[in-house]
């Protein structure tokens, strides 16, 4: 496990014989989360001299891509190389696991094992957080530094120089890898730190402290949400608070390949021969030799402030959480609306290769219908749904 965050206390006083409760000021961040919130948004550290991280997890948008944008982000040395996967948002990941091959739960006399979990990216790449805040730094698709000579070049040249040289001493930018590896840090803890990325002042948040309600509409979703014979959505994301009442996380932090349609806006797919594997490649390498078994499986995404996303999945595929759910629901009752047709008949998870297309769920409800069932949700079902979906949203 990374570092926990702090939490806020709460200050509360009494007034007119009511006590009122607010969370306390943030702390101020120490020199070195200062230092990575400096870094964060310092748009001299990319190539393009344009990028930084805050331009695709934009801070007014829960740490996610700012509205209005494409499917993707482009970056490269001249802003013109587009990213092969939806960017996801910052927030809320302090607790995530490590990566691992095999998670185990308790079932039965034997654990069960349920395969591959953890880690950061959408394919579980990097193990720790600082490897996750350097990837985007030396990426091509994004801010495109060569190496770490040329990021740590940048960060000699940078506004943040002096910042480094006060926390280390004077040869604090002297070695390139330990530049890159202290940059990284700063950032991490700026991440980790800073009540921003944290805040859990959801309504939803508020309904388990029982300081606020859910309207009837939200209340129906919430069952929805949690019925293994409906949405079926808190087996993979989990809404319940964890040990000593910790806020829950709204994913297992699992894989999974759910057969997302083929998304033909994005550039990589114009070759008709790429496909996007996650766990097994392009941008993994060291689980391809594996087992044909990893190849199409995603991590499960948190759904906190899931309704201020334009785009959803891996390949940012749909652009309302109405075509989510539809698409649960229907997929394979359906296929002819979500996949192309040949001959009449519906080319089935076209977004993997017919080899491993066996990996995707077909088992766990609302994915166990078969033709001529009803759908797990009706019309009205998916409105309820969406109105709690709504309620994961931050105030801050």
């Amino acid at each position: 496990m990374v570092q926990p965050h702090r939490s806020r206390p709460l200050l509360c006083s009494a007034l007119l014989a009511a006590t009122i409760c607010m969370a306390a000021p943030p702390a101020p961040l120490s020199p070195i989360a200062q230092l990575g919130k400096a870094l964060f948004f310092d748009k001299s550290l990319s190539s393009s001299g344009r990028l930084a991280c805050a331009s695709c997890h934009d801070p007014g948008n829960a740490y996610g891509p700012p509205p209005g944008v494409s499917p993707i982000m482009f970056g490269g040395r001249a802003l013109n190389q587009a990213g092969l996967r939806s960017v996801p948002s910052l927030r809320y990941l302090q607790d995530r696991p490590h990566f691992t091959r095999h998670e185990y739960l308790a079932s039965g006399d034997e654990p069960e094992d349920v395969g591959p979990g953890g880690g950061f990216m959408w394919d579980g790449r990097a193990d720790a957080l600082a490897a996750q805040a350097l990837i985007p730094l030396l990426d091509a698709r994004e801010m495109a530094n060569r190496d770490v000579h040329e990021l740590a070049t940048r960060l000699r040249a940078s506004g943040e120089a002096g910042q480094f040289r006060l926390l280390y001493g004077p040869r604090a930018l002297r070695d390139d890898r330990q530049a890159a590896a202290r940059a990284a840090k700063a950032i991490t803890h700026f991440e980790l730190d800073d009540a921003s990325f944290h805040p859990y002042d959801s309504r939803y948040d508020a309904y388990l402290r029982g300081t606020r309600s859910l309207s009837a509409q939200e209340l129906r979703g919430l069952a929805l949400f949690e019925s293994a014979d409906k949405g079926n959505c808190a087996e993979c994301h989990p809404d319940a608070p964890g040990p000593q009442g910790a806020p829950p996380a709204f994913s297992d932090y699992r894989f999974v390949a759910l057969g997302v349609p083929r998304n033909p806006e994005l550039p990589a797919n114009r070759d008709a021969d790429f496909y996007d594997l996650g766990l097994c490649g392009p941008l993994r390498r060291d689980l391809v030799q594996e087992s044909s078994e990893y190849c199409g499986l995603f991590k499960t995404p948190t759904l906190r402030n899931v309704a201020l996303r334009e785009h959803f999945f891996h390949n940012a595929r749909f652009t309302t959480l109405e075509q989510v759910l539809e698409f649960y629901v229907q997929r394979d009752l359906a296929p002819e609306r979500w996949y192309p047709t040949q001959a009449g008949r519906a080319e089935l998870y076209d977004d993997l290769p017919p080899a491993d297309r066996a990996n995707v769920d077909r088992t766990d409800p609302p994915f166990d219908r078969r033709a001529g069932e009803p759908p797990a949700l009706n019309a009205a079902e998916i409105a309820d749904l969406i109105a709690f979906l709504r309620t994961l949203t931050d105030r801050s």
